[in-house]
């Protein structure tokens, strides 16, 4: 008896139905390769739950850098809605990564992009992708990187390879500030900065941590000030690169984000 054949699950994530078709048509005609294709983030998601389900879990995802994604008269390109199950989703090809990475770490990623992007190409390694490969890239280039990322490669073309550890440099320089400052708050400042962090505003602050809505408005200017920002999204976003999560939520949901944090640059 021949030894079995180890086949791997390629599921193909773009929204661009030809490109979609005919690359899972160019895979699925390789012997070791079981492959489908998804036209949307929602769609694929669908797919990896009904797969999983089945005891079938796909490998590798090749996912569009620009899934979801339009262009606009400016040139400027933007996430639009896609349905899912009848909810709106933005889901763009980095956050599709993010949500894999997150959901069904086992299942590898690999971004397909119709340009070297430096900027982007950093950000889907930081999402959690093993690879940015060029969609006009070889048949045979592609299967490589599939194959190779099965073994925990991590795949890159050269030209891009300077550009990303610029970026990835930088944003750990920025981490690092960011952490730093953060580490500057007291633990009550840290407490009011991730009620901050999850959109509560100074009045549902104070009902959170049993103080006074002045006492509240007190630790906020506080902490805009040791952090260095004049406004309370600059200090959420401040927040986010130094890794600090928002408040877990109260247990009745009276304490929802979606309050009112900022008017003007002012504290509500």
């Amino acid at each position: 008896m021949g030894v079995p054949v180890v086949r791997i699950r390629v599921l193909v994530v773009d929204d661009h139905r030809i490109f979609a078709e005919s690359l899972a048509a160019a895979l699925a005609a390789e012997p070791d390769v079981d492959v489908a294709a998804a036209g949307s983030g929602p769609a694929a998601l669908r797919c990896l739950e009904r797969a999983a389900a089945e005891g079938r879990g796909y490998d590798v995802m090749l996912i569009d850098a620009e899934l979801g994604i339009l262009g606009t008269a400016g040139g400027r390109r933007a996430p639009v809605p896609v349905s899912a199950d009848g909810e709106s989703a933005r889901v763009d090809g980095i956050s599709l990564v993010a949500g894999v990475r997150s959901g069904r770490p086992s299942v590898r990623t690999v971004v397909l992009a119709e340009k070297d992007d430096p900027v982007r190409a950093a950000l889907a390694l930081q999402a959690g992708a093993s690879g940015w490969v060029a969609k006009d890239c070889s048949l045979q280039r592609l299967l490589t990187v599939i194959r190779g990322v099965l073994r925990d490669e991590t795949h890159l073309p050269p030209a891009l390879l300077t550009g990303v550890l610029r970026e990835l440099t930088a944003a750990r320089k920025h981490r690092s500030e960011s952490e730093q400052l953060v580490e500057s708050l007291t633990p009550r400042e840290r407490e009011v900065l991730r009620c901050m962090v999850a959109g509560l505003g100074r009045k549902a602050v104070a009902e959170r941590l049993f103080l006074s809505p002045h006492t509240v408005r007190t630790h906020m200017q506080n902490v805009l000030g040791k952090l260095g920002v004049h406004s309370t999204l600059a200090a959420v976003a401040l927040a986010r690169r130094a890794g600090v999560g928002p408040a877990d939520p109260v247990p009745d949901g009276s304490l929802l984000a979606g309050n009112v944090v900022e008017r003007g640059g002012q504290l509500a």
